[in-house]
């Protein structure tokens, strides 16, 4: 942890004062009312060794993160069925696009662009009594915080405003492989979008996908082995929607990236490293965040490959 420490604060120094280029999202009304210049990293490593720097207590809405506790959770319920319903390959196209699902007849690439989520949804619908309690009741297991919540407010204005994931949803719908009431699954989603997290929490909740040992404090496995190293595949290959292959390029890293600023990206057998700097380059991706990364990547000669 004392190596990881001095590169982070380093590093940190060097991007802060860079010219930020990106833009907050502000087409989810709510997050165009976050500081723009909030700047967190924090890294966990599996020995529960933590450092943090910058804004990594402040709380965020993590956006499209939520897709893998959202997936892990329906991979847990369905087994290797899951994917009849939602593919395994990168899109190409951007998060919200309704190209592919016409020719690929409902059924989305991947499970962290919007569509794929939104299925992900149904299914957890399908299986979950109260789903946005019991989504959140096993965030807050995974990651042993009580406190996790969603942000009612930034919900709400995804609701207001998610005129395109309603198109999306409506449109699988028509294929069938929505099967659940589509209100439903839109609130549903725009709530799991809204989960709020610091970037310590956010690097300690996904530990699960770094430490082959993990349990929960009830002593529960999340996932199988076999299981978690195919969610770090799909994080590699569709994590940063059509900036994946950059991100695998420069980074190095199986990692998921959210439209509120936030990454998180995964080491298997070493560590989970969170940043949060909520102004977007035009892939929708944290600019300062990748560039953080990939530096950290490259003077830590961490990478995957």
């Amino acid at each position: 942890m004392e190596n990881y420490k001095k590169i982070i604060e380093d590093i940190y120094l060097d991007v802060k004062n860079v010219n930020d280029i990106g833009k907050v999202a502000n087409y989810i009304p709510e997050l165009a009312f976050v500081d723009s210049n909030s700047f967190g990293i924090n890294i966990t490593t599996i020995n529960k060794e933590s450092f943090g720097i910058g804004d990594f207590n402040t709380k965020f809405s993590i956006q499209s993160v939520s897709k893998v506790l959202s997936l892990t959770l329906a991979y847990k319920f369905e087994g290797a069925k899951l994917w009849e319903r939602v593919d395994v390959e990168p899109s190409g196209n951007p998060f919200n696009s309704l190209l592919q699902l016409e020719a690929d007849l409902g059924k989305p690439r991947n499970p962290f662009i919007n569509s794929g989520a939104i299925v992900i949804c149904d299914v957890l619908l399908s299986h979950l009594e109260n789903p946005k309690e019991d989504f959140l009741e096993f965030c807050r297991e995974v990651s042993n915080i009580p406190t996790l919540e969603y942000n009612e407010k930034v919900a709400q204005s995804e609701k207001s405003s998610g005129f395109r994931n309603t198109a999306l949803c409506n449109f699988i719908k028509s294929f069938g492989n929505i099967k659940n009431d589509v209100d439903a699954v839109l609130d549903f989603y725009f709530h799991m979008c809204s989960l709020e997290m610091t970037c310590k929490e956010l690097s300690e909740i996904v530990l699960y996908l770094a430490d082959d040992n993990f349990t929960t404090h009830k002593g529960k496995r999340i996932l199988t082995m076999s299981q978690a190293k195919r969610v770090n595949a799909i994080l590699l290959t569709c994590g940063f929607y059509d900036e994946s292959g950059e991100f695998a390029f420069r980074v190095g890293l199986p990692g998921k990236s959210g439209v509120g600023g936030g990454i998180v990206a995964i080491h298997p057998d070493k560590y989970c490293i969170a940043v949060w700097s909520p102004k977007l380059n035009v892939k929708g991706n944290s600019y300062k965040g990748m560039l953080f990364l990939e530096k950290f990547t490259s003077k830590t000669a961490s990478s995957i490959f």
